[in-house]
């Protein structure tokens, strides 16, 4: 566990904000490199990184009643600070007029950020479940709602398999960048397959279970994971996803 970092700097604040702070730039980056005018760039930038912040500061709302304790002294959440960060470009879009899609600009932008931002999770947290699998890690037992930190056993390292992820979301999504053509639909994919991962890793985290052995985030997914398998049909049927399976468009 790592706490802080030099100078007394928050780790997982430090990681949080270094996450929006690279999701704006590979934002921006996509933005040039797809022509998207300069000046309404920039304004999505800032709104990102003011929504960003934001975000992480509201991040734990649901834990607690009182707004104020939220704002002041509220863990700052990866996933807070960029939805914030999204909804942040969809004011500063509107403020300024700019109606182009920026979903498919975002997607590589938050993968990288989730990846950056899950490090101060690794370093901060409960890592995860019980394991016997040779990559357990072990965490102090003074970490907070981890029992299985107090009886010494290995843990799944659930943010690493975030990282992973996240890292390999990212390089895929570059890939995918010019053979998903269809507007919007790179960014389905991808909130598509994090949906899926993050009901999957849900299995190994600390997380509270609730009913059924599930825990909370993955009931509130459920009617998600329905939702994106329909709308993947029907892409699939229109042959928008085509270009990265292979299959020949009928003449």
């Amino acid at each position: 566990m790592l706490p802080e970092l030099v100078f007394g700097v928050p780790t997982h604040g430090f990681f949080v904000g270094l996450g929006v702070t690279v999701a704006a730039v590979v934002f921006f980056l996509e933005c040039r490199r797809r022509n998207a005018p300069a000046e309404q760039s920039l304004i999505a930038v800032t709104g990102a990184l003011v929504g960003g912040a934001v975000g992480m500061r509201l991040s734990s709302i649901t834990e607690t009643l009182d707004p104020y304790e939220s704002w002041m002294f509220g863990a700052r959440s990866v996933l807070g600070g960029l939805l914030g960060a999204y909804v942040g470009v969809l004011v500063a879009k509107k403020i300024i007029g700019y109606k182009e899609r920026t979903g498919d600009l975002f997607a590589p932008a938050v993968a990288l950020g989730m990846a950056v931002g899950r490090i101060g999770c690794h370093l901060t947290e409960a890592p995860g479940r019980p394991t016997s699998l040779p990559w357990g890690v072990h965490a102090p037992a003074t970490t907070p709602r981890c029992p299985g930190c107090v009886s010494g056993l290995a843990m799944h390292p659930s943010f690493i398999y975030e990282i992973i992820f996240q890292l390999l979301a990212f390089a895929a999504l570059l890939w995918l960048r010019t053979r998903v053509t269809a507007p919007g639909e790179l960014f389905t994919l991808y909130v598509a397959a994090y949906a899926y991962f993050r009901f999957a890793v849900e299995f190994t985290r600390a997380n509270e279970t609730v009913l059924l052995d599930l825990t909370r985030p993955q009931w509130f997914l459920l009617p998600g994971l329905v939702v994106a398998a329909v709308r993947l049909g029907v892409g699939y049927r229109r042959g928008t996803y085509d270009g990265i399976l292979g299959r020949k468009v009928a003449v």
